[in-house]
């Protein structure tokens, strides 16, 4: 999956979307803190690719999209929003193809804006990125070719604490990027920097009023930030092979980002530290049982904004939780199963 797939919906209840199969699900709590429903279909009965995206707007409404085949040797896109953790999200509904028809072309990614429209981002057949978003007075707007060449692996698309709409690619020239300049407006290609990064690494999060971060590792193995007019910064050796999950909560009064990844041992790792000051530092503690080596992990925060950690074995469908304990730090209960 591509994006967060635990989130807090608009009442405070979390809820984890899953993949099953040629299928989405999603399983969300009772109450906060409480037992959770059974797993429910996204989207009703249509057959999908593996791969979904994900994407959250402020008001906690979940937008998905995904592929799904149509005719042979062929695909398109489709998206799906979720109200609200207790109702079913919505049907499918075909968004179509960044080439106007062809095979899948690579992951989607998914961001929502101020206004709670979708964008949709996805390789296009030349190497660039593509884009169809929701228009300001209701339906899709037309396919947009947002350049670029040579990209690789998963987009992170990412909305700022302004409302503004942001994506990261990555490919053999660095990293490229793009920006909303006003609500509403196509995302411009702005500077980019010119780094060698993992394919698949990319992780982003609103870290300012002004700024978003790109998590990612470099060819040596090291877990970078970067933000746009800065240069990137050498963070931590990565824990594993895959992305980092980010989530910025409060850890004894201070603005803090916490890092979640499967480590090569197996465990997921976690990391801490002050919210864009990476000059501070982190380090790596793990928790937990072993993990498939398919397993991903994904942070959010409950009711009470505390850091809640989940992780997924998409194979055997198996899904563990953890919570922050009320006690100083970043301790967690017991990892249990869903």
């Amino acid at each position: 999956m591509n994006g967060d797939w635990l989130l807090r919906g608009r009442d405070g209840r979390l809820t984890v979307y899953l993949p099953s199969g040629d299928a989405v699900l999603c399983r969300a709590e009772r109450g906060p803190a409480g037992p959770w429903d059974a797993p429910r279909t996204v989207g009703g009965g249509q057959k999908l690719h593996p791969g979904p995206a994900i994407g959250q707007g402020a008001d906690g409404y979940t937008h998905l999209a995904a592929w799904r085949p149509t005719v042979p040797g062929e695909s398109g896109l489709v998206h799906s929003t979720h109200f609200r953790p207790r109702l079913a999200p919505l049907d499918w509904v075909s968004i179509g193809h960044p080439d106007k028809k062809g095979d899948r072309t690579g992951p989607p990614a998914v961001a929502v804006d101020a206004a709670g429209r979708g964008y949709v981002f996805v390789r296009n057949r030349m190497g660039g990125v593509s884009l169809r978003n929701q228009k300001v007075k209701g339906g899709w707007g037309a396919w947009q070719n947002l350049e670029g060449s040579d990209v690789e692996g998963k987009l992170a698309a990412v909305t700022g604490e302004s409302g503004l709409v942001e994506v990261y690619a990555s490919g053999p020239g660095g990293i490229v990027h793009w920006r909303q300049e006003a609500d509403g407006k196509t995302p411009v290609r702005t500077e980019g920097v010119d780094v060698a990064v993992r394919p698949g690494t990319l992780a982003a999060l609103a870290t300012s009023a002004e700024h978003t971060t790109l998590f990612f590792t470099d060819t040596s193995g090291d877990l970078c930030a970067w933000r746009p007019g800065m240069k990137p910064v050498t963070l931590i050796a990565s824990a594993g092979p895959g992305p980092v999950s980010a989530v910025r909560c409060d850890i004894e009064g201070h603005d803090c980002v916490v890092l979640a990844q499967r480590s090569a041992s197996g465990r997921v790792a976690f990391a801490a530290y002050p919210t864009e000051q990476e000059s501070a530092g982190a380090w790596w503690t793990e928790s937990g049982p072993r993990l498939p080596v398919e397993a991903t992990v994904s942070l959010a925060l409950d009711e009470h904004d505390q850091i809640v950690a989940a992780s997924v074995s998409p194979l055997t469908g198996t899904l563990l939780l953890a919570r922050r304990k009320d006690e100083p730090g970043l301790a967690l209960t017991a990892w249990q199963e869903l």
